[in-house]
């Protein structure tokens, strides 16, 4: 009964299951890289995108891993399951690294942020070379309405506010409510984001939330893995007790 059963599952199990899988664990690595892309250019640490391009790689194993079981299911080769199950094993660490790697970089997150946000910000905004940075440091002003990495004052220190490029401005237009060309030369709480503090506490709980996600995820599909890992070992014993 039990072979029986294996038999009649393990078809559903190798092609709905991995699509399914595949296309989450996709989704959510190329969601971090594309859409989220412009703030891993402020971390030092490159552990936050590794976790997203271990997914990405996972989910697409997973999807063409699903095809090869298929055709092992349907041939009944015994070869062609044991690479299958190999593969699976491989996608199960990968999807388990990135969930690690993920809990790893949380627990050292907020140092990180500490020691070198503050020093990217005033230290490469708007130089040559920087552009992403600048981007990136732009566009965490504006969507979590705050001021420099600890508070505007940190602005002060900036290679380009003592520049002339900075044309008298205190802080970058980025920082104001309402964005108009050199707002950033009147620092005042009705103006700019003075009183709402700084970026560092927002994109710390913006980075946390996701990397939870990652992990989440990373661990939830590796769990069906293990299922689909059962069922091949299932099917693999019944095809060696009656090859025919």
């Amino acid at each position: 009964i039990t072979v029986c059963v294996c038999v009649l599952l393990l078809p559903s199990v190798c092609t709905v299951f991995p699509q399914l899988a595949g296309g989450a664990v996709m989704a959510v690595g190329v969601w971090t890289l594309v859409l989220k892309s412009d703030y891993i250019s402020l971390l030092s640490s490159s552990t936050y995108a590794a976790t997203a391009y271990i997914l990405v790689v996972a989910g697409a194993i997973v999807m063409v891993t699903g095809i090869l079981g298929c055709c092992a299911t349907f041939k009944e080769q015994r070869r062609l399951l044991r690479v299958y199950f190999v593969l699976l094993l491989c996608i199960f660490l990968l999807e388990i690294l990135a969930g690690i790697l993920a809990y790893i970089y949380y627990q050292q997150l907020n140092d990180e942020l500490k020691k070198n946000l503050q020093k990217t910000m005033v230290d490469h905004y708007q130089q040559p070379g920087q552009e992403r940075v600048t981007k990136a440091v732009d566009k965490l002003q504006q969507e979590f309405k705050c001021c420099g990495s600890n508070s505007s004052y940190d602005w002060r220190d900036s290679l380009w506010v003592r520049s002339v490029k900075a044309e008298g401005r205190l802080v970058p237009d980025s920082c104001c409510k309402t964005i108009t060309e050199r707002c950033g030369v009147r620092e005042h709480p009705s103006n700019i984001y003075l009183v709402e503090g700084g970026c560092i506490t927002k994109l710390e709980k913006f980075i946390l939330e996701h990397l939870k996600i990652i992990g989440a995820v990373g661990i939830g599909i590796a769990c069906v893995q293990i299922v689909g890992m059962v069922f091949t070992c299932c099917l693999y014993r019944s095809l060696k007790a009656d090859p025919y």
